[in-house]
């Protein structure tokens, strides 16, 4: 009988099957809790709620040591966050500092270090803001402009059509604590197409995106597109923290996500427009449709005839912009008819799932709303009403170093200005009724000398206002009649010669004063001791009047320089400006004349103000040719001459072929053997006899070219035969020559023929790499001006650059005056307007040199600190007698106050002329005239 425990398993067996029934129980506990997890986001919401609560940041006084700005993605760098440091750190320059800044945690730090996007609530709209002085809106720049407020301002329709078409996902949970983030089915087919695409590369693969992914990607991901697994999974990790941002339970963010999503969504770029995002700038943009009526429009619930056609035709618009999100160029473009048959398809699907009704599909269907090709945007402003708020854009652009006010207008920024709004639209209102004969003669400006004759309308006023307080002074209004963009005072550029004079007359008493302050105490023997050049007659004077005077005071000084005579004969030529030029006075009877310096200036006589610039030039150069510096002035010259010489060629041998570039040489040089020779063997040093040969045969007649050998008959035939083809290539050889020389021979600039041998050799050179690299060359070019034979023309060409030199102190000396140039004509034409000035300039300088308003104030158009209470337009009543501020300064702000209140008083505007300013806001023409 056998034994029935042979029939057991062995032990190790059973417990194998244990384990499997264990571990089969586990799994599928887990994957219940996974569609649990998945299902509710039960943990997801506890965990990621808690952590985003450690998010959070404070705003502090003081520039912030812990904060981390974007580094990328599309809406970071339209708003401006990514330039951040870079706009503090160039408005640190600029005498601005950060007055108060975020603090992030340190949770914040560490995410933020990871690449994962800050969780801050964004904005969907915003834009430049510009405020006046009282915070009313200026100017405002805020994108995209049509908007939904919420969630429930947008149409029901619209909601159903995106999340069918995007995320049918997303509001269909219950679950409160869902996230809408991550949608597994949607997640898994993505993954299962991507390893399709991975074997076929043509396989149209479907994206795994919900709409809050999408929404992180094109405002955070780098050019808004998703280029790695790691780029997605940071997506979704950011979308998720910000998802539950504001607690456990999800619905409101989920609703947030929609109306979101329709107000950004990029669709492209439409000429005249710019940038497109959200679904109400793209059917404005794209179709010319009214928001506000669409959105009515899809409000009706079962209309019938003309509504039900405005309704189908709106829908029919709304559905192609969902659609064209994907890839907008495409179907605003070439892609049209695709994007037509996509939108017909969806509509078929939209009424089988009951999203629509069928009379709305019906009525869609045969519908084709083309996207117009350019924005239509029609002129709907008068350009006058907006020259102050383009004044503070076009300075904040200069200052923020962005160029295109389109950047600017799209940054996340609001400014606040000293523009007096009100005022500002009254004196522009005001200046456009002068156009009007009558509201012109009304005005008083029609009458001898004034408007005798003419249309008013083809006459154009500016007007500028400043107001002074006690910290600076302060544009309130900056206005002119000129209907278009551009603005008569700070873009018109004027040559008024009287104004030319004052910043001339400034800059000699300021060199007046800067002299009294060295060399006034001094005692006769010790300013008989003193050098001067002698071609500084300024400084000779100063030691002649105080070594002379018993009264060495400021103001007895610079009373004496405004007696000093100067000829007012128009028969010198002076040497100015690289040449020789002659001047003349406005009225002839002035050319016998020897005025004063405040005769000529009240007179404004044109020779007395070229001799005193030119003494003012020469105090500033203040040396003779025979400068120790001589060697590197003349070596300046060259490296300066020689780049123009250089730019010059670049332009004229550029993109050319090396056989063009040798052509147009050879045309270029003179037509004998021994010019193209020095030509031929220098851009082509390696070339063979028969090339060269053959090179002189083409550009020679035939008797002018060398014969290959030179016979005994044609030698006893000649004094001098002309050398056989091998010795004129021989000796023309690129080596036995120097670059001068070489120019010399060829009768062409030396300097022209190294650009071409250097265009040849790297044709597809840049400017700046050609100029880097004849550096050398430019000074070779040059050697025969450093030969000690050359020395007239050494010192002509070093009195060009010190008088260059020279006029860079007075550019410097004139931009405290407000000249808006940045540059100065280095010319004595310059004392009498030949640089031109603006009229913003011109009133800013008034300002400043006017003896009510203390020297050295400085003017405030608009500032970015906090805004200003509503009395920063109030009107400063108090005014200090003129130089007060000043009684207990410095002796540099003491001899600047002295010299502005002799500037003022030879210039006729002190106290009564601000009693006129306030009295009167009559505009102020820009005819043409001296000043």
């Amino acid at each position: 009988m056998r034994n029935n425990d042979t029939h057991l398993k062995p032990w190790w067996r059973r417990v194998l099957s244990l384990k499997i029934a264990l571990a089969a129980l586990v799994a599928l506990l887990l994957a219940q809790f996974a569609a649990w997890e998945l299902r509710t986001s039960t943990l997801q919401a506890r965990y990621l709620s808690a952590f985003a609560k450690k998010l959070d940041f404070r705003v502090e006084p003081g520039a912030s040591a812990s904060i981390r700005f974007p580094l990328s993605g599309p809406f970071d760098e339209r708003l401006g966050y990514t330039r951040i440091p870079g706009y503090v750190e160039r408005l640190r320059t600029q005498g601005y500092e950060v007055s108060a800044q975020a603090r992030h945690s340190q949770t914040l730090l560490d995410y933020a270090q990871h690449g994962f996007y800050a969780p801050y609530r964004e904005k969907t709209q915003a834009g430049l803001q510009v405020l006046d002085c009282r915070a009313a809106p200026l100017f405002d720049g805020h994108y995209p402009r049509r908007v939904y407020a919420d969630f429930d301002a947008v149409p029901p329709l619209v909601i159903d059509t995106l999340v069918f078409i995007e995320n049918r996902e997303l509001l269909a949970a219950k679950d409160p604590k869902h996230n809408p983030v991550v949608e597994l089915p949607r997640l898994a087919k993505a993954v299962g197409e991507r390893a399709i695409v991975a074997v076929d590369p043509g396989y149209p693969a479907a994206g795994g995106s919900t709409l809050a992914t999408q929404i992180e990607k094109y405002r955070h991901s780098p050019e808004g597109r998703t280029a790695s697994i790691g780029e997605k999974l940071r997506q979704m990790i950011s979308a998720s923290v910000r998802v539950y941002r504001d607690g456990e339970q999800t619905l409101p963010a989920r609703r947030r996500i929609i109306a979101d999503y329709l107000d950004s969504m990029p669709l492209g770029a439409q000429p005249g427009h710019g940038e497109v995002h959200g679904i109400g700038d793209g059917l404005w943009a794209w179709y010319g449709a009214d928001f506000d009526a669409a959105n009515r429009a899809l409000r009706l619930a079962h209309p019938e005839g003309a509504p039900l056609r405005a309704q189908a035709l709106a829908y029919r618009q709304v559905l192609s912009l969902i659609i064209a999100q994907r890839r907008p160029s495409f179907y605003f473009g070439a892609g049209q008819e695709q994007l037509t048959r996509l939108g017909d398809s969806y509509l078929r699907l939209l009424a089988d799932a009951g999203v629509i009704t069928a009379a709305l599909r019906d009525a869609a269907l045969p519908l084709r709303p083309a996207p117009r090709e350019d924005s239509g945007r029609a002129r709907t402003e008068d350009y006058t009403a907006r020259k102050a708020a383009n004044l503070v854009r076009v300075q904040l652009a200069a200052l923020l170093d962005t160029p295109r006010l389109y950047d600017l207008d799209r940054l996340d920024l609001t400014v606040s200005s000293s523009i007096d709004g009100a005022l500002q639209a009254a004196v522009s209102d005001q200046l456009r009724r002068l156009r009007e004969s009558r509201n012109a003669k009304a005005a008083g400006l029609v009458g001898p000398h004034l408007l005798e004759r003419g249309d008013p309308a083809r006459l154009f006023y500016s007007f500028t206002l400043y107001e002074r307080t006690d910290a600076d002074n302060r544009l309130r209004v900056q206005a002119d009649n000129l209907d278009e963009p551009f603005d008569i005072n700070a873009g018109a550029k004027l040559e008024l010669g009287s104004t030319a004079k004052l910043r001339t007359l400034i800059a000699y008493l300021e060199v007046v004063a800067a002299l009294h302050e060295r060399y006034a105490g001094m005692s006769a023997a010790e300013l008989r001791r003193v050098e001067v050049a002698r071609r500084d007659r300024l400084t000779r004077w100063a030691v002649d009047h105080l070594s002379s005077t018993t009264d060495q005071s400021l103001p007895a000084m610079l009373e004496a320089a405004m007696q000093r005579r100067y000829s007012a004969n128009p028969g010198e030529t002076f040497f100015t400006g690289g040449g020789a030029h002659t001047f003349e006075n406005f009225k002839r009877a002035d050319n016998s004349r020897s005025p004063t310096v405040a005769e000529a200036f009240q007179e404004s006589i044109n020779l007395a103000f070229i001799r005193l610039m030119r003494d003012v030039v020469h105090h500033y150069i203040y040396r003779s040719p025979d400068n120790p510096q001589r060697a590197a002035l003349l070596s300046r010259f060259a490296d300066r001459e020689g780049s123009t010489f250089i730019r010059h060629f670049y332009g004229k041998y550029r993109g050319k072929s090396p056989a063009e570039i040798l052509e147009v040489l050879a045309s270029t040089a003179r037509a004998s053997p021994e010019s193209l020779a020095a030509v031929f063997r220098t851009l082509e040093p390696d070339a063979s006899l028969e090339a060269f040969g053959g090179f002189l045969r083409e550009h020679l007649p035939a008797k002018a070219v060398p014969p290959a050998v030179v016979g005994p008959k044609a030698a006893a035939r000649r004094a001098r035969p002309r050398p056989p083809l091998a010795a004129l290539y021989e000796r023309h050889a690129a080596s036995h020559y120097s670059l001068a020389d070489r120019g010399f021979l060829a009768r062409v600039h030396p300097l022209e023929l190294w650009v071409a041998a250097y265009l040849r050799e790297h044709p597809d050179a840049k400017l700046a790499q050609v100029l880097d690299a004849s550096r050398a060359e430019r000074q070779q070019a040059y050697g025969w001006l450093l030969q000690t034979r050359a020395r007239a023309a050494q010192d002509t060409r070093i009195a060009t650059l010190l008088e260059i030199d020279a006029f860079a102190e007075i550019h410097r000396a004139w931009q405290r005056l407000g000249y808006p140039f940045e540059f100065l004509v280095p010319s004595y034409a310059t004392a009498i307007g030949s640089s031109g000035d603006r009229p913003s300039a011109l009133a800013e300088l008034m300002g400043s040199s006017r003896c009510t308003s203390a020297p050295g104030r400085p003017t405030r158009r608009y500032w970015t600190a906090s805004r200003p209470s509503p009395s920063a337009c109030s009107p400063r009543r108090s005014r200090p007698p003129c130089n007060a501020r000043w009684s207990k300064s410095s002796s540099r702000a003491r001899r600047a106050a002295s010299t502005a209140r002799w500037t003022c008083r030879m210039a006729h505007t002190c106290r009564s002329a601000a009693r006129r300013a306030r009295a009167t806001t009559g505009p102020a023409s820009t005819r043409p005239g001296d000043g």
